[in-house]
């Protein structure tokens, strides 16, 4: 099975945008923190975070068919596969069925609105709180490229209050704060440890 440093190979042959990496990234983080919180094999679960939006940046108008192709090509799991191709169901017609799929749809957009909030906060995501995302999700004219409805329906998805799958992505996004630049800075200028 395809890894980790696989995946990354592919996220930077067909992703130049940095923002659209950093949201990968941070879906990936997300999708990994259930995986854990949930005792499911956190490397498959966030080979699916990694790679869902692969082709978005060259084919957007085919998203998520190519990458699929090509990670089938690529021997990458079904289970991966299926979660990628669930979260577009409105195009592809996969509905989310499985854990992975479920979380994966429930992540992606929340995610975006995660790190936007963070962006605005002189402290990023260092104290970031399920309250003050709460506030920003309200504000339609914020982040206004993230997919409300789709956030909606991915409470649904997952089960669980709203406050807590938030916290669930925040948490899973500190991992990678640094590399998403949603970290705080102090008074010195440096990024606190």
């Amino acid at each position: 099975m395809p890894n980790r440093a696989d995946a990354l190979a592919l996220v930077e042959q067909w992703v130049t945008n940095v923002n659209l990496r950093k949201h990968m990234l941070a879906v990936e983080a997300a999708v990994r923190h259930y995986a854990r919180l949930w005792g499911r094999d956190e490397e498959t679960w966030g080979l699916a975070g990694l790679l869902h939006d692969m082709d978005w940046e060259k084919h957007p108008e085919e998203h998520p068919l190519k990458a699929v192709a090509e990670l089938r090509d690529g021997g990458y799991p079904d289970e991966v596969i299926h979660a990628i191709l669930a979260h577009r169901a409105d195009f592809t017609g996969v509905q989310p069925e499985t854990e992975l799929d479920r979380v994966l749809f429930a992540c992606d957009e929340l995610a975006g609105l995660v790190h936007a909030t963070c962006l605005v906060r002189p402290t990023g995501i260092d104290d970031l709180t399920p309250k003050s995302v709460t506030k920003k999700l309200k504000d339609k004219a914020f982040a206004a490229g993230v997919n409300r409805e789709d956030v909606a329906k991915g409470l649904e998805l997952i089960g669980l209050e709203r406050s807590q799958h938030i916290q669930n992505v925040i948490d899973g996004m500190r991992v990678c704060s640094a590399e998403l630049g949603i970290r705080g800075v102090d008074v010195g200028g440096a990024a606190p440890p």
